[in-house]
């Protein structure tokens, strides 16, 4: 009998990562002392052998806003457009690092998410490296375990297809279209191809064990998440440009990156970041850097 998906999915998460990056998953929950619940880690710099020079993803959950930022502006900010980022340094390495509460985790990993900015990530492969305890373990498995079933139970009316890796090839085709992305064209079905068993053993077990429902109307429900990932995708650069030291450089940084363009930042565009960020929309778009 094949895995159930939540086996799966626990395996995966449970699975050895660079000791480096376990490391600085320690000492980024050892900033939040009295919210940090799971630190999971996640991106292109999961699969790379040497981290030098690599920027690492981490989103790191939490009980709650207030008992991470008190009752300061980040708080609100972190709940009405979630998650915060923020740049975080640990023994030579560089990261940023996504804040999201244990509720709003599971719900943004979800069929009901009204985004698709979580759910997308974590059908991919992540590590979960520090958890506070065993329940706080235990419901960061179950919110990424959603994630999965969520992707193709969405993509699954859009296609004609019934084949595991042709589901995740149009769901994230879909999701690449609802979000403005700095990667070339192409790069959602690579991913795929990159690993292909491990989407086919995972499609497979989601699809055995019954996916949520799709929408009624799967055509008017992608237009509606990505209409709103786009604006989602603008309101969270400019909140960046408060809570992120350096944001409009990883922004240039990102794009050079995945888009292989030479963007270089202007003094002025570092002393007003936001006015900066929404310059570079225009060429982005028309350079096709973004989409």
């Amino acid at each position: 009998m094949p895995n159930s998906l939540l086996s799966l999915v626990t395996a995966e998460l449970g699975a050895p990562a660079d000791p480096r990056a376990a490391a600085m998953a320690g000492a980024l929950a050892a900033q939040y002392p009295q919210a940090a619940r799971a630190v999971l880690f996640y991106g292109s710099c999961l699969r790379e052998a040497n981290l030098d020079g690599l920027m690492l993803d981490f989103y790191l959950i939490v009980s709650d806003y207030p008992s991470a930022y008190g009752q300061s502006w980040l708080a609100r900010a972190n709940r009405l457009i979630p998650p915060n980022v923020f740049p975080f340094e640990h023994q030579g390495l560089i990261a940023k690092y996504a804040v999201l509460s244990e509720a709003d985790f599971a719900r943004l990993n979800s069929v009901g998410a009204d985004n698709v900015s979580v759910w997308a990530r974590f059908a991919q492969p992540s590590r979960l490296l520090w958890a506070a305890d065993a329940m706080a373990r235990q419901r960061a498995i179950a919110a990424v375990a959603q994630a999965a079933p969520t992707l193709l139970s969405l993509a699954r009316p859009m296609t004609g297809e019934g084949d595991a890796l042709a589901l995740w090839k149009a769901g994230f085709t879909l999701t690449y279209n609802a979000e403005l992305r700095a990667e070339k064209k192409g790069r959602s079905l690579s991913i795929v191809d990159a690993d292909p068993d491990r989407y086919r053993r995972f499609g497979e077990a989601a699809l055995a064990q019954g996916l949520p429902p799709s929408p009624a109307d799967a055509a008017r429900r992608w237009r509606g998440l990505q209409r709103r990932g786009k604006y989602l995708s603008v309101v969270r650069l400019a909140k960046a440009s408060f809570t992120y030291a350096g944001g409009i450089d990883y922004l240039a940084w990102k794009i050079n990156r995945h888009a292989q363009t030479a963007i270089v930042i202007k003094p002025w565009q570092r002393r007003w970041p936001l006015l900066g960020a929404v310059t570079l929309l225009p060429r982005l778009f028309l350079g096709g850097a973004i989409r």
